[in-house]
């Protein structure tokens, strides 16, 4: 998270007591209702740090306008420290009295009857209205009035009180408002088939299939080429993109302020500031620079939505208004949206033909909000024909489905639009769709689209181009909550339901043109071996030295610089030089 502390106009998850969640977002001088637990003002914790736990103090407690009280983590973990202490000390040997061994109690003989409990919910009541309804003397009132209290074990005990406290206590924590605990919230309180029933680990696992990251380096560089683009599709509101944003530390917004909202993104304060520009020169700029939607080269999200607008609801959690958007947050620039119609055939949409370009002369004589109006169309012009022709260039590091849609359909236009390498990863809340579309690219696919003729593949047995993606898999991993404790181990029986989820994953390739010629090692054979030793040729001999030119060399020393396997030669040499002794001596004999 960017932030340490509790900023204005930020959404925060408020935990109760009772372990609920509570979304709601940090206005300044406003109140908060925690329904039985009380309400507080946001000037209180705003400015706090996160993970802080605080007490709603009853109207007689409130000092100097204070309602709210940081409970300390001693006093938080005080119950679980006393059971400690009492199990350590029970089981610490004590001389003689230790060989004395209490009864361990039991619950064999202990009914559950509402009859043990002496004070009634009237009562309870009015001591929850009156000032002992802090919490803490409420629950001692009411453990003091159990006549079986005694009778209880040590886990039954804790089990009891620990009731009494997500009951009664006026409690909450402040936490940072993140995609799983948004999840968690959705699932818990919310439709959660809006999301296609998407958990946390099906989140987790689309994101790290698909690989996505920010980029290492700066964009900003002269010759660096485009990374981190991501192709998306996706029906859960924007959950998957706030998850995709979070990774790429694109998605919290790191000012806040009143500024903010950009009442339109074409509207008539940035149309009069480049008319100012355009037509009368010498007036001084009137407001800052502002930067341009949908701009940003790389590190950015391309969506594409089937309706006339994205449906982007729950990026509003994090300060994030599709239809209103807010220029200091990194979602104005690195999130770029487009329609199908955009995408698949540019020409019939409205917005991609270019407006008449009406002369500088005759604009600077019309009125202002016909110039406004102009304005504002060329800007829209600009930013949708730049985003179409970025999108149809293709190039992106990876794409992710979440649609109710057939996923052949959509895979059939946006896997060519995938560079090579990219990862392409769709989830689906049921495994139908999945197997059918990896069965379209498996290997037996692929090899019959390679041998078939191009004028005989028919759309029904290849509605897609198996080459384009390599190892298809189909997974799913859901994770079960399991209570663990000695002796008491076992899943819970409470968990919540719905789909399963899976996930198809592969990886874009780019097919060879041509035929492909493949050779294997070849076979060690005396053929291979004859052939090698033909083509090999054979290395000259070096020519005997002349007579004349032989040192006087020791017979070792012969016999270590003469070659291994040259014995012939070497006797020739020998005999041939005695010869030429001989020859010697009788010419001597002669003269």
């Amino acid at each position: 998270m960017p932030f340490q502390t509790i900023q204005p106009f930020q959404y925060v998850a408020l935990r109760l007591p009772s372990d609920q969640t509570r979304v709601e977002q940090i206005l300044p001088n406003t109140l908060i209702n925690l329904g039985k637990y009380g309400s507080f003002r946001t000037n209180q914790i705003i400015g706090r740090p996160y993970h802080l736990t605080f007490e709603i103090l009853d109207r007689s407690d409130v000092q100097d306008g204070r309602e709210l009280r940081i409970v300390p983590a001693a006093e938080l973990h005080a119950v679980t420290l006393m059971e400690t202490a009492e199990t350590e000390d029970a089981s610490t040997p004590g001389g003689e009295e230790a060989t004395v061994q209490p009864t361990p109690k039991s619950n064999v003989n202990t009914y559950d009857d509402p009859s043990n409990q002496k004070l009634t919910m009237a009562e309870i009541e009015a001591l929850k209205q009156s000032d002992m309804g802090s919490g803490k003397e409420l629950i001692e009132k009411i453990m003091q009035s159990h006549t079986t209290l005694d009778q209880k074990t040590a886990f039954s005990l804790a089990k009891y009180t620990l009731r009494k406290h997500k009951k009664y206590m006026k409690r909450f924590c402040v936490l940072p408002l993140d995609v799983p605990t948004l999840i968690d919230w959705m699932m818990a309180d919310r439709d959660f088939a809006k999301v296609m029933e998407m958990r946390n680990e099906a989140v987790g696992l689309v994101g790290s299939w698909a690989n996505v990251h920010a980029i290492g380096q700066d964009p900003t560089q002269a010759g660096m080429d485009l990374s981190s683009r991501y192709l998306v599709v996706d029906d859960t509101g924007g959950l998957v993109v706030g998850a995709m944003a979070e990774r790429m530390g694109i998605l919290h917004q790191k000012e806040f302020g009143e500024n903010s909202p950009n009442t339109d993104d074409d509207g008539e304060a940035e149309a009069e500031t480049e008319q100012a520009e355009a037509v009368l020169p010498h007036k001084p700029q009137r407001q800052q620079y502002k930067p341009t939607a949908m701009s940003a080269k790389s590190n950015s999200i391309t969506l594409v939505h089937a309706n006339q607008q994205p449906n982007l609801g729950l990026l509003r959690y994090f300060n994030f208004d599709s239809n209103n958007p807010t220029p200091s947050h990194p979602l104005y620039t690195n999130l770029k949206t487009l329609s199908w119609l955009q995408l698949l055939d540019p020409e019939a949409d409205t917005t991609y033909q270019e407006p008449e370009v009406i002369p500088a002369d005759e604009l600077a004589k019309g009125k202002s909000n016909r110039r406004s109006a102009y304005y504002r169309k060329r800007r829209r012009w600009e930013r949708v024909k730049n985003i179409v022709d970025e999108t149809r260039q293709g190039g992106f590091n990876g794409l992710v489905v979440t649609s109710f849609t057939d996923p052949v359909s959509i895979l059939r236009h946006l896997v060519p639009l995938v560079a090579g390498g990219g990862q392409v990863v769709a989830y689906s809340p049921i495994v139908e769709p999945l197997t059918k579309l990896a069965d379209y690219y498996s290997t037996a696919r692929r090899t019959a689209f390679i041998n078939t003729p191009e004028e005989k593949r028919s759309s029904e047995d290849f509605p897609v181009d198996p080459t384009l993606l390599l190892v298809p898999t189909v997974q799913t991993a859901r994770v079960r909550k399991w209570q663990v404790l000695p002796g008491r181990t076992h899943p819970l029986m409470t968990s919540k339901g719905g789909a399963e989820g899976y996930i198809f994953v592969g990886t874009r390739v780019i097919p060879a043109e041509g035929k492909v010629e493949a050779r294997g090692r070849p076979p060690r054979g005396k053929k291979n071996k004859a052939e090698t030793a033909a083509s090999t040729p054979a290395p000259s001999t070096p020519a005997p030295p002349a007579v004349d030119d032989i040192s006087p060399e020791s017979p070792l020393k012969k016999q270590k610089t003469a070659p291994q396997n040259d014995v012939l030669t070497t006797l020739q040499r020998a005999v041939e030089t005695e010869e030429q002794e001989s020859g010697n001596v009788d010419m001597k004999t002669v003269t």
